[in-house]
C-alpha cells in the first residue's frame, strides 16, 4: 500500500496526517469535501482512504457508498462521532474500521497496517496460524502444530483436531478472510445466517464465545477474535503473520 487519500474538513488534521504519512513514504492526497474526495479518488485511485463523516457538503457515509461502487480499497473512518449508531452505519455502508477523534497517530498507523493485511487476500486462503493451531479453511480442519493441550473438550482424546460445527466454520471463515477488518454484527449475521437474522445478536454472541473457547488460549481475554463494543467483531492477526 502506498497511496492514501485523507478526507477531512479540518485543515490541521489534514496537515498533521499528510506530514506523518509522507514521512513514512506514503503518497498522500487530501480532500476537504465529499465532492473533492470522489473526484480525487477517481483521478488517483487510492490504496487506502481515511475519511471523516462530518463533511460540509455530504455525509461521509454517502462517500463510502460512492467509493464502494468501484473500489475495494480499505476505508478507515476517522470521526468525532462516538455514537454506536453512527459507527454501525458506517461499517454497514462498507467502511473497514472506525477510529474516534481525538486519536493517536500510532493507533491510526496500526489500523492502517491491519487494513493492509486484508488487501489481496486470495479467495483460496492459505492456512492461517493461531498460535499453536493451524486453520485450514479448504479442508475445514483445525490442528495443533505440535504437541500441546487444547481448550475444553474441543478435541477427542489422542487427537490434534479441534471440532467445529458448520456454523462455527462459516463464522470463522468470514472473520479470517477479512484480517484486521471490523465487521458489524449486522454484516456477520447476514453473511453467516442469511437475510432475516439482523436481530439475532444472541446467536452471534453464543457462537463467538464457542469459537473463543475452542481456539483462544484464554477465552476471557481473546487474542485473535476481538469484540469492538457497540460495533462488531474483528479477526486481529499477530504482527508476525502480516
Amino acid at each position: 500500500m502506498s497511496r492514501v487519500l485523507i478526507v477531512d474538513d479540518e485543515p490541521q488534521i489534514l496537515r498533521a496526517l499528510r506530514i506523518n504519512l509522507r514521512a513514512r513514504q506514503y503518497e498522500v492526497f487530501t480532500a476537504a469535501t465529499a465532492a473533492e474526495a470522489l473526484a480525487v479518488a477517481a483521478a488517483h485511485p487510492p490504496d487506502l482512504v481515511i475519511l471523516d463523516l462530518g463533511l460540509p457538503d455530504m455525509d461521509g457515509v454517502e462517500v463510502i457508498g460512492g467509493l464502494r461502487g468501484w473500489t475495494a480499497a480499505p476505508i478507515i473512518v476517522l470521526s468525532g462521532r462516538a455514537d454506536s449508531t453512527d459507527k454501525v452505519e458506517a461499517l454497514d455502508a462498507g467502511a473497514d474500521d472506525y477510529v474516534t477523534k481525538p486519536f493517536g497517530v500510532e493507533e491510526l498507523l496500526a489500523r492502517m497496517r491491519a487494513a493492509a493485511r486484508r488487501v489481496g487476500v486470495a479467495e483460496d486462503l492459505p492456512q492461517v496460524r493461531l498460535g499453536d493451531l493451524v486453520v485450514d479453511l479448504a479442508a475445514k480442519r483445525v490442528t495443533m502444530d505440535h504437541d500441546g493441550s487444547l481448550n475444553g473438550d474441543a478435541a477427542p482424546a489422542g487427537t490434534g483436531d479441534v471440532r467445529l460445527t458448520p456454523t462455527e466454520w462459516h463464522l470463522l471463515e468470514v472473520l479470517l478472510r477479512n484480517p484486521g477488518k471490523l465487521l458489524s454484527q449486522r454484516q456477520l449475521l447476514h453473511d453467516v445466517w442469511g437475510p432475516g437474522y439482523d436481530n439475532a445478536s444472541g446467536n452471534l454472541r453464543l457462537y463467538m464465545a464457542q469459537l473463543r473457547r475452542k481456539l483462544e488460549p484464554d477465552p476471557a481475554r481473546p487474542r485473535w477474535l476481538i469484540t469492538e463494543p457497540g460495533m462488531g467483531y474483528r479477526y486481529q492477526p499477530d504482527e508476525d503473520n502480516s
